[in-house]
């Protein structure tokens, strides 16, 4: 009884944080992905009135686990539908909105570039073609990827005046999301006073990831076969960190710009230098949080282009919003585990994923 106590005080101090959000009508493209569940979690928790928009969840997926159908107006459809996409826009009127939706595995562009480049390109039009259309929007973020910069191999962070052009498909796409938003900011909505955003995040890891492609994903997969984790790239380097981290900075962003039109722009949102891991060196935190008999190996298979090295500069949204990460990769890896580990035991994933937001929001 007193630890379940302790852990609604902590909560509540928490979502204290989240006061912003309790009312707004939010949307969400994207909502019944991986980093869209986590956000539509917090939302609710936060007591805002969110309407989601994307493809139906994979199966297994962290959307089904956490039954945010129940908390949520959850409408599925495809960004490229722009009628589709009208449709619930409009009958949502809302004020805040999030996109996210995205074809987001690397490999996946090489395999369908048509289908990345319509995703990733119109879906972005579609979506701001609504929000243009719309009279009720205030605050649009839309959220890209640390890949959208034309990589340089250089060993100090992208700064947010840098040039925009990924190599391959799923990069090449975002930078063009990015393009497609400045254009429609500035021919479009800037005169009327929206304030809009990008956020380039780095690479995220958390519990109830189930795709495929993705590092931490496969560890769990080859553990739970009793095999050892492959790796293609242990060399490559990569800005790690917890999914709370980017999720809590696209609420400070959409928050601010919705208040002060001015803080609208672009943002990198990283770890800390001493978090931009090897993917060997993530991989022998996870089989150390883990334990045995986790372990990994080199599986020298050669691969489509992927860059060796990307790192984020982040002082601009550091020092404009104020925004730090707080999970080092140790802890963000821990976190991980303990969250995989509860849903193999048969816990409540939603109690899980309740526990760690309000216990990272509660550090702020």
């Amino acid at each position: 009884m007193a630890k379940r106590g302790r852990a609604v005080a902590r909560m509540v101090m928490g979502m204290e944080q989240l006061e912003f959000y309790r009312g707004k009508r939010v949307f969400l493209t994207g909502h019944t992905g991986f980093k869209g569940s986590w956000l539509c979690a917090i939302l609710t928790m936060a007591g805002a009135q969110v309407t989601g928009y994307a493809l139906p969840p994979a199966s297994p997926s962290l959307y089904e686990l956490l039954h945010l159908d129940e908390k949520l107006d959850s409408v599925y459809g495809d960004v490229r539908d722009l009628d589709r996409l009208w449709e619930a826009f409009e009958q949502a009127r809302p004020e805040i909105v999030f996109h996210l939706a995205a074809q987001p595995i690397v490999r996946e562009g090489y395999r369908d570039p048509v289908g990345t480049y319509s995703t990733n390109v119109m879906g972005t039009v579609h979506l701001l073609e609504c929000v243009r259309r719309a009279g009720t929007v205030r605050s649009v973020l839309n959220i890209t990827t640390d890949k959208v910069y034309e990589n340089r191999q250089w060993p100090w962070g992208y700064r947010e005046s840098d040039g925009l052009n990924g190599i391959d498909p799923y990069a090449n796409s975002k930078s063009c999301s990015e393009l497609v938003t400045d254009s429609y900011r500035s021919s479009f909505l800037a005169g009327r006073g929206v304030a809009v955003s990008t956020a380039r995040a780095g690479n995220v890891i958390g519990g109830g990831d189930f795709a495929p492609d993705r590092i931490i994903p496969d560890c769990v997969r080859a553990v739970r076969k009793g095999g050892a984790i492959r790796l293609r790239n242990p060399n490559s380097i990569r800005p790690y960190q917890h999914v709370l981290e980017p999720l809590s900075a696209y609420l400070l962003i959409a928050q601010r710009q919705y208040e002060d039109v001015g803080a609208a722009g672009s943002y990198n949102v990283g770890p800390d230098s001493r978090d931009c891991l090897t993917t060997g060196d993530l991989a022998d935190l996870f089989c150390r949080a883990w334990g045995a008999p986790a372990r990994w190996e080199h599986t020298g298979e050669a691969g489509p282009h992927e860059d060796a090295i990307l790192k984020l500069d982040c002082s601009k949204i550091q020092s404009v919003l104020g925004w730090r990460p707080r999970w080092h990769a140790e802890r963000a890896v821990a976190e991980t585990v303990a969250w995989t580990k509860a849903w193999m035991a048969g816990g409540n994933p939603y109690s899980c994923t309740e526990e760690q937001i309000s216990a990272f929001f509660a550090e702020f």
